[in-house]
């Protein structure tokens, strides 16, 4: 499942489930453009590891809100690597609270990063994916996205939406051979996860059937296949990593 001579953007790549898929990319032989915000010094370690493993990255800072700055981020990966090859939307926020406590504010936050983010860098390397030799478009999004959950009103709206665009994309990706496929993630051991009380989450690997939580690994291994070219007969699904707990 060899990924060299691939170009891999990976949003939201400084920390979390987006730093793990972009190091297991880049120890595929994969050429990583690794994306952050703000998590500069967490993108810069990324880099280094996926260097010491003889991969090739570079940081690049871009806020996927703005349209401009994707864009520039684009010329950045272009002159580092040329046309990209795959296409991950990781970035993403979280502003939980009971709906009727939410702000407009904070559900404008979540919807700008989560869904105008990932509209904002797949419209701006859309065409990079279509020329490609085996594109591949993978938008992270959640079982939040199916299940709902408590507090999370606008962030559970934002990852159902990615999957009604990813199968959208998937069917005009189809004619050009590139694909579009949507990872929905279960509860994954990040610094977030690590935040909620012990209680809470003892509650929540009670319902699930594996009896773990998933690790970055579960998510990024996943990931790998996805971007490779062993998988070009999978197209417009929501594959889920959840341990089960959508049985």
């Amino acid at each position: 499942m060899s990924m060299d001579g691939r170009t891999c953007v990976v949003t939201g790549a400084g920390r979390g489930i987006g730093a793990g898929i972009a190091e297991h990319l880049g120890s595929q032989g994969a050429n990583v453009v690794v994306n952050y915000r703000s998590s500069g010094g967490g993108a810069d370690e990324v880099v280094d590891h996926i260097e010491t493993l003889g991969g090739q990255a570079i940081t690049s800072q871009a806020d996927v809100t703005s349209l401009d700055e994707v864009e520039a981020m684009r010329e950045q990966a272009h002159e580092a690597f040329g046309p990209i090859d795959v296409l991950i939307n990781n970035a993403g926020i979280t502003k939980d609270t009971r709906f009727v406590n939410m702000s407009r504010e904070e559900w404008d936050q979540v919807m700008d990063v989560n869904l105008g983010g990932m509209f904002n860098c797949t419209k701006t390397f859309y065409d990079d994916i279509w020329e490609a030799s085996e594109g591949r478009l993978i938008n992270i999004s959640s079982i939040v996205g199916k299940q709902g959950n408590f507090g999370q009103a606008n962030y559970a709206a934002a990852k159902a939406g990615m999957f009604g665009f990813t199968r959208t994309i998937a069917i005009e990706l189809a004619s050009g051979g590139s694909t579009a496929n949507c990872v929905a993630p279960g509860f994954t051991r990040t610094d977030m996860l690590e935040e909620v009380p012990d209680n809470v989450k003892d509650r929540i690997v009670s319902q699930i059937p594996l009896g773990r939580f998933a690790e970055i690994e579960d998510i990024a291994h996943l990931v790998g296949y996805i971007a490779s070219e062993n998988s070009s007969y999978i197209t417009g699904e929501v594959i889920d990593v959840n341990g089960g707990m959508d049985l």
